[in-house]
Order: C-alpha cells, then sequence, then structure tokens
C-alpha cells in the first residue's frame, strides 16, 4: 500500500487520519459513516496535518477500533487492519468497507443511536430523508413512481430552479412535511432528484 500517496491525497470522503484513538463514540461515528457511504479507510499515526507520527504499539488502537466497531455501531461493523511501516514509523491502516446492511448507527455520547453519512471529510448527522433512503436502498424492492401532481410540481419548478429545500418544497405542493419527505424519498430511490448535504442544510437537484 502507497501510504505516502492516500496522504498526498488528503482526507476526503473515504479518508480520514488519525493521531491516535482517543473516544470510541468519535471513531464509531466515521466508520459508520463509511460504511454507510462507499466505504473508506483509517489511517492511524497520522496527523490531520499529513504528517506521519506513527503508533507505539497498535495493540491499544486495535482494541480501541474493534471495541468500537462491536459495541458503539449498530449493526456491529468488521473492520480489517493492515500494519505500514513509513520511515520506520508504524500506521494502523483500517479499511471499513461499504456495507450490504445499511444503515448503521453509532452510539453517541449522549446515549441516543444516530445515523451518520461521509460529506467531503466530515462524518454528518444524517437527516430522516437520507436515513430513509438508506433503509430503503438495501431491499432492492425498486420503486414505483405515479408521477402525481405533487410530483410533477417538484419536477416542474426542477426544470427552471437549480435546487429546492424540503420547506420550499412543502410550501410549493401544500403537503405536510412527512408527505413531502415520502415523495422525495421515492423520486431519489428512482435516480430522478440528487440529494445535497452539508453540516448545516439539505437540498435537492434534477439529475
Amino acid at each position: 500500500m502507497n501510504i505516502r500517496k492516500l496522504i498526498f491525497e488528503g482526507e476526503g470522503v473515504s479518508l480520514d487520519f488519525k493521531k491516535t484513538i482517543t473516544s470510541c463514540e468519535k471513531i464509531a461515528r466515521t466508520m459508520v459513516s463509511f460504511a454507510n457511504n462507499k466505504g473508506g479507510r483509517l489511517l492511524i499515526g497520522v496527523a490531520d496535518d499529513g504528517s506521519i507520527k506513527g503508533v507505539k504499539s497498535d495493540d491499544e488502537e486495535r482494541y480501541m477500533i474493534t471495541r468500537a466497531a462491536h459495541l458503539f455501531a449498530k449493526p456491529a461493523l468488521d473492520p480489517v487492519f493492515e500494519e505500514v511501516y513509513f520511515d520506520d514509523k508504524l500506521v494502523l491502516v483500517v479499511e471499513i468497507k461499504a456495507s450490504e446492511d445499511k444503515p448503521h448507527y453509532a452510539l453517541a455520547e449522549d446515549g441516543k443511536w444516530w445515523v451518520y453519512i461521509r460529506v467531503k471529510d466530515k462524518s454528518i448527522l444524517a437527516s430522516k430523508i437520507v436515513v430513509d433512503v438508506l433503509k430503503r436502498s438495501t431491499k432492492n424492492d425498486g420503486v414505483l413512481i405515479e408521477y402525481s401532481d405533487k410530483e410533477q410540481a417538484l419536477l416542474k419548478y426542477l426544470d427552471t430552479n437549480p435546487r429546492i429545500n424540503i420547506k420550499e418544497y412543502c410550501e410549493l405542493s401544500k403537503m405536510s412535511r412527512r408527505g413531502a419527505q415520502k415523495i422525495v424519498v421515492n423520486l431519489a430511490l428512482s435516480g430522478v432528484i440528487r440529494i445535497h448535504t452539508t453540516e448545516k442544510e439539505e437540498w435537492y437537484t434534477a439529475c
């Protein structure tokens, strides 16, 4: 494995640097976000700026990660470990594969289970719409869309506007938030619209 190349790529959707593991809750959040996306790797012993610090012994790091994967993630995760030496420094590479059992939840400091997704280089809380999409995307039961006036109104709006959020769609369709969310989930699963998420907002565009 080319550690230098990975570090040069920088942290992102499928790569995260950790100088050391200090919290099962925090590392579970990152691992869950990888599993709920397309998978990813943790480089333990690498600082946020990409400098290689190494780990003194990988035993404690492995223990923390395994504990987080089994007790702080639901369903449990199965991390794959690899030891890589770079300039006589030990870097522990932890691979989390994309899951077929989505969504995965992480146990937070407040004792509650939350779903996290990976957006750029951050693991963020998933909205109810994204959680519903994750739940239904693994069932492979297909989505039959009947384009009622409500769906058509959304698609027509996106023909002439670059984006829309759930509040705007509720106002446009004169629907409850729950009803609007259900339509957004169906259209996203059908590949008709795309969901965009950041830490502060969520919006939808036409595919």
